[in-house]
């Protein structure tokens, strides 16, 4: 208890009273709406605090994890053992100079996109309707309807793992599909520069609700997910081979594989992160039996 206190105490210190919380409960922030109670969880405000703030954990042995909107997370039942470190409250600024966007790494895609629109800027309609922070799009390279960060990512500033605060152009990241140098090497995304160009702002506007709509159709953005639960197999689609495998609506406890879209597995309002892990763990032994391919989760899992 001790221990716990001088922790709480110091990373109060840190970022300041209101910016830590204890035993927070992580279904409050994630897209799945389910995980257990956070030790600490912490709001930092500046790149200096994020970087004393993981400079303590590792000091004191405290497991830390940094997290942006939560919508590509599983956080498990009993919670997380340790710091969560979210972006997205505080280190959200985005500012426009010219034809580029500089924006933190907490600023939701949807923010970015929709100051580039105020600016008549052009190339990151792809982007509006995911529910994810700059950051975490650049980690993984983020991508939809034919875009991708790579294609107006400039350069990122990261926390790397020593600790040291760098600016990497885009060319060094080796971005490709759902990974980039930056997950790899463990760094943290501080800010990014995206480049676009000047467009008609009707246009702009009207082909980011044409995307919308699509993904209305198409997705099951009534229900609580972490978006496509698998990463695209080379010459596959996960959804598919998951409806060709039987597991349409396939339920466990109270997770289930979209009736609407196979490739999402949603919770209906009573799951547990055992259902969800349960019923990826199952589809993934079904898709290999019946396909003979492996799906790799896109979903990332914590306090398993």
């Amino acid at each position: 208890m001790t221990q716990a206190l001088n922790a709480a105490e110091e990373l109060r210190r840190i970022c300041g009273e209101d910016r830590v919380l204890l035993n927070e409960p992580m279904m409050s922030h994630t897209s799945f709406r389910i995980g257990g109670p956070a030790d600490y969880f912490v709001t930092p405000g500046t790149a200096e605090e994020l970087a004393e703030v993981l400079s303590f954990s590792a000091r004191a042995g405290i497991p830390a994890f940094v997290m942006g909107n939560g919508t590509n997370l599983l956080v498990a039942d009993a919670g997380y053992r340790g710091v969560i470190v979210q972006l997205l409250k505080n280190m959200n600024d985005i500012r426009v100079e010219g034809n580029e966007i500089i924006a933190q790494a907490g600023a939701l895609l949807s923010a970015v996109a929709a100051r580039a629109l105020e600016a008549s800027l052009t190339g990151f309609e792809f982007a509006a309707g995911i529910p994810g922070t700059l950051g975490g799009a650049c980690t993984m390279n983020a991508g939809a309807y034919g875009g991708e960060m790579k294609d107006v990512l400039v350069s990122v500033k990261v926390l790397d793992a020593e600790g040291n605060i760098r600016i990497l152009p885009a060319e060094d990241l080796a971005l490709g599909y759902r990974t980039s140098a930056i997950m790899k090497g463990g760094m943290i995304v501080l800010e990014a520069v995206i480049r676009l160009s000047e467009g008609d702002p009707e246009a702009i506007s009207s082909y980011m609700k044409e995307l919308a709509g699509r993904r209305r159709d198409k997705q099951p953005l009534d229900k609580p997910s972490a978006g496509s639960t698998f990463k695209r197999p080379e010459g596959y689609f996960a959804g598919k081979l998951i409806q060709d495998a039987g597991l349409r609506g396939k339920t466990i406890g109270g997770a289930q594989v979209s009736e609407k879209h196979c490739g999402f597995v949603i919770n209906t309002g009573s799951a547990t992160a055992a259902d969800v892990m349960n019923l990826i763990d199952f589809v993934r032994e079904t898709v290999l039996a019946d396909a003979g391919v492996t799906l790799t989760p896109e979903v990332r899992f914590l306090g398993f």
